[in-house]
């Protein structure tokens, strides 16, 4: 039975991720913050484990662990953390926050999977990005950011472990079922500064918060092509799924940069400001 590690699997996809992959036979590691959020899965034969992906000392022990039981087949890097407002008003906390558990933690996990893989000269990598890394709205500049540099080294990864038969497939969601937005607009609440200069246009900045929810896909869909593309060999490249992931970028390309923004600025409000 192969093994399979999942991380952010509290909700959304990482959760039908977990569960899809069980159902088609895999043994399962799915991990979230709070280990109790993962108690209904353990039926289902998934092992549920408690992991703060930046955390280095939490990351190495599961790693250990799952070694010492066949080694890790496929990494899914799914744990996301978003939190919008204007970039200029954006806390460096939050900023930092972003970073640590977008871009640096998934390299983390990437870096202490990957040496075992090289060696047997095969493994699956799926990183869970977004399209918000490639089209980039007004009131998520820092969280664009983040994705951005995902994508960009899940990008390498996918050339430099290609000799070694290691398949590394990048993810570019749309909007998809998730409490991504209920948490992005809790980061939002602590974020947005009492006098900001955006005050007059605050609707926007929680329409933005919410914009993961905007008519999304289902993440049973999602997970169900992901998991099929594994099955089949097929994962590697890029994957676009979800409500908004090619119409968006489509636009960008289509329209010129400047009416391009000028649209933006209008669906933001931007245009009322002073």
């Amino acid at each position: 039975m192969k093994n399979v590690l999942i991380t952010g699997c509290s909700s959304g996809l990482g959760r039908a991720l977990a569960i899809e992959f069980a159902r088609q036979g895999w043994q399962v590691w799915a991990t979230g913050r709070k280990k109790e959020t993962l108690s209904d899965l353990v039926p289902l034969g998934i092992k549920a484990e408690e992991l703060d992906v930046t955390s280095e000392k939490q990351v190495c022990q599961l790693i250990s662990q799952v070694a010492a039981e066949g080694g890790i087949d496929v990494l899914v890097n799914n744990a996301g953390y978003g939190a919008m407002g204007a970039t200029v008003e954006m806390p460096e906390t939050e900023v930092r926050m972003q970073f640590e558990t977008n871009v640096f933690a998934p390299l983390k996990l990437v870096q202490a999977v990957a040496p075992a893989m090289i060696e047997r000269r095969s493994g699956t990598i799926i990183n869970i990005g977004s399209i918000s890394g490639q089209v980039v709205t007004p009131f998520s500049g820092t969280y664009c950011a983040s994705k951005a540099a995902f994508n960009s080294f899940s990008d390498a990864l996918r050339i430099e472990l290609k000799p070694f038969g290691i398949d590394v497939m990048s993810v570019k969601p749309g909007a998809i079922r998730s409490r991504f937005a209920e948490n992005a607009k809790q980061a939002l609440a602590r974020a947005l500064p009492e006098n900001s200069f955006y005050k007059p246009v605050e609707k926007a900045l929680w329409k933005r918060a919410n914009a993961s929810q905007d008519r999304p896909t289902s993440a049973e869909h999602v997970a169900r092509v992901i998991v099929s593309r594994v099955k089949a060999g097929k994962a590697s490249g890029s994957l676009k799924l979800g409500n908004g992931s090619r119409s968006l970028p489509f636009l960008q390309w289509l329209l010129p940069e400047s009416v391009f923004e000028w649209v933006l600025s209008r669906v933001f409000q931007l245009n009322h400001l002073k």
